[in-house]
């Protein structure tokens, strides 16, 4: 049973930065294996909406063009985690961010997602 659990949200100033992370157990993504982690936000009133994924074996990144440039999302195999690095944040990136998996190379659709963590609050105030 995979279970992700999100930390490292709070309040950011315009401009200002924040780094999120996923703690991943019992994942897997061993070699040959296509396994991947997103991140989502969520505003109120909003629908969940993708923000970045990693291949968890390849490292290659896909991110939604909201963020391009500004996020930075990686991996840590010794810690099993993957973070989100969030720079010149907006107001309007202020969200409950989501991390979730899927078998599959990449997840960029909440219908693909197998397991979410519980979110984490950012918010971001001029």
């Amino acid at each position: 049973q995979v279970q992700l659990a999100e930390s490292g949200g709070g309040l950011a100033q315009v401009g200002g930065s924040l780094r999120l992370s996923c703690q991943t157990t019992g994942a897997s993504g061993g070699s040959g294996s296509m396994y991947s982690i997103a991140w989502f936000r969520q505003a109120p009133g909003k629908e969940r909406q993708f923000v970045a994924t990693i291949n968890w074996n390849d490292g290659n990144t896909y991110y939604a063009e909201s963020v391009k440039g500004r996020f930075a999302v990686s991996r840590d195999f010794a810690k099993n985690t993957v973070n989100l690095q969030m720079n010149s944040l907006k107001p309007e990136d202020t969200a409950v961010y989501y991390c979730a998996d899927r078998e599959g190379y990449w997840v960029t659709q909440t219908l693909d997602v197998r397991n979410w963590g519980q979110g984490t609050q950012v918010t971001v105030s001029s």
